[in-house]
């Protein structure tokens, strides 16, 4: 009925994946320009025009349910598409399934059903209807124990959200850290999980600075323990001091309440993702020539 080479003329025709093609061709019987409107159709062909686009705004969303609890990021391209409903329908509905089915990794979750579509398609779809690159970027699943409680804070709607799992206090402490984290950025929760590699960078970088404020070498090489105490202080959640009260530690205020910090997740909506530095006249001219 048609070949791999069918397959790979309308994937360079349409820019749709393999599979996507496959499944056109089959619904088409072969025919190339029929295959064509059923990925017009179905909004894939539109969708993978727009991969190259840059998604850095969007939204973070945490659910909770029981002992469940799952935190994902899904991007749009600006804030404007951020604040619409069907993109807020599409976070919550993606993550209820994800939590009704325990899913831990983003392979298993894009293959989930919503309706009669998966995740995948119902993102090809709404890409395809609200007409702007979207991504659903990451999430984490969680399973917490009984004598577990979970915190969740979420800041500026959305652009930050943080999921706190503590052991033997209650919600209203891990909320506590939870909005800590938010405001403070921890990179790590204790000492000890810093890599040794960045470990070590780092102790090189404050012993060259000490160099060159004039200091010995042997001088600079004993400012690096001081010095390395301050950097533990800013990456690590149990030395900060704590937001509420900054005369004791995360650590203490957490240990006076009879708990212990399990587990910490930040997610900040477009970290990590290079921006574009254009100005929204551009923005505009640039859409209206992409159409």
């Amino acid at each position: 009925m048609f070949s791999a080479t069918d397959v790979k003329n309308l994937r360079e025709k349409t820019g749709a994946g393999m599979l996507d093609c496959k499944k056109a061709l089959e619904a088409a019987n072969g025919n190339v320009e029929q295959a064509i409107d059923w990925l017009r159709e179905k909004g894939i062909s539109k969708a993978t025009k727009k991969e190259s686009r840059i998604a850095a705004e969007g939204l973070s969303k945490i659910i909770i349910e029981g002992n469940k609890a799952v935190i994902l990021e899904v991007n749009s391209e600006t804030d404007f598409v951020a604040k619409n409903e069907e993109f807020k329908k599409f976070i919550t509905d993606v993550g209820k399934t994800i939590l009704n089915n325990e899913s831990t990794t983003m392979e298993d979750a894009l293959n989930l059903k919503i309706g009669n579509d998966t995740v995948s398609e119902y993102l090809v779809n709404l890409i395809a209807k609200i007409g702007e690159k979207i991504s659903f970027r990451r999430f984490e699943f969680i399973l917490k124990n009984e004598n577990e409680v979970f915190g969740s804070y979420s800041h500026m709607g959305g652009r930050i959200s943080v999921l706190s799992v503590l052991e033997g206090t209650n919600e209203e402490i891990a909320r506590d850290v939870s909005m800590h984290v938010a405001a403070m950025r921890p990179t790590y929760i204790k000492r000890d999980e810093i890599p040794e590699d960045i470990l070590n960078h780092e102790r090189e970088i404050i012993k060259e600075q000490a160099i060159n404020e004039g200091k010995p070498i042997e001088i600079a090489e004993k400012m690096v323990t001081g010095r390395i105490n301050k950097y533990y202080k800013e990456v690590c959640l149990l030395e900060q001091e704590f937001i509420k009260n900054p005369d004791v530690t995360v650590e203490e205020y957490v240990k006076s309440n009879g708990g212990t910090i399990k587990k910490v997740i930040r997610f900040e909506v477009g970290e990590g993702i290079e921006k574009r530095n254009e100005d929204f006249a551009s923005e505009v001219m640039n859409q209206i020539n992409n159409k």
